[in-house]
């Protein structure tokens, strides 16, 4: 059921995720998730910037709710679980722009202040990392 990966800052992208509330998959049988890892592989193609934080797809991350769910981590950093995307290169780019300031960040922790914009509100779930509990 698992698989190795290369450590260091990722976001998980949820593969199997639904496109929209409404909707599992596009036009074409191509499901959410799927999408928005395609879009953040695209941005960071054409935007070196943004290469800093892998882009790891995984088959359902159980918040099944929520559509277009990813999870954002690092090691000995707090993580975070955030949904309720639309695929877009908007999207794909809030996120990764994130997901770099997590990684630079001491203990994952972003001020408010320098989030995109297409983050907040998807923010899910907090996840300590292994060893400690947030304070």
């Amino acid at each position: 059921m698992l698989r190795a990966i290369e450590p260091g800052p990722a976001v998980v992208v949820c593969s199997t995720c639904r496109l929209s509330a409404d909707q599992r998959e596009d036009a074409e049988g191509q499901r959410g998730g799927a999408l928005l890892a395609q879009a953040m592989r695209s941005l960071q193609q054409a935007d070196p910037a943004l290469s800093a934080v892998a882009v790891q797809e995984t088959a359902c991350l159980f918040a099944c709710q929520q559509h277009c769910t990813v999870h954002l981590r690092a090691s000995g950093k707090i993580g975070y679980v955030l949904g309720r995307f639309t695929p877009t290169e908007e999207a794909a780019r809030a996120i990764l722009e994130y997901a770099t300031l997590h990684a630079q960040s001491a203990e994952g922790v972003v001020p408010y202040g320098q989030w995109p914009e297409g983050v907040k509100g998807q923010f899910i779930a907090r996840t300590p990392p292994e060893g400690f509990v947030c304070a």
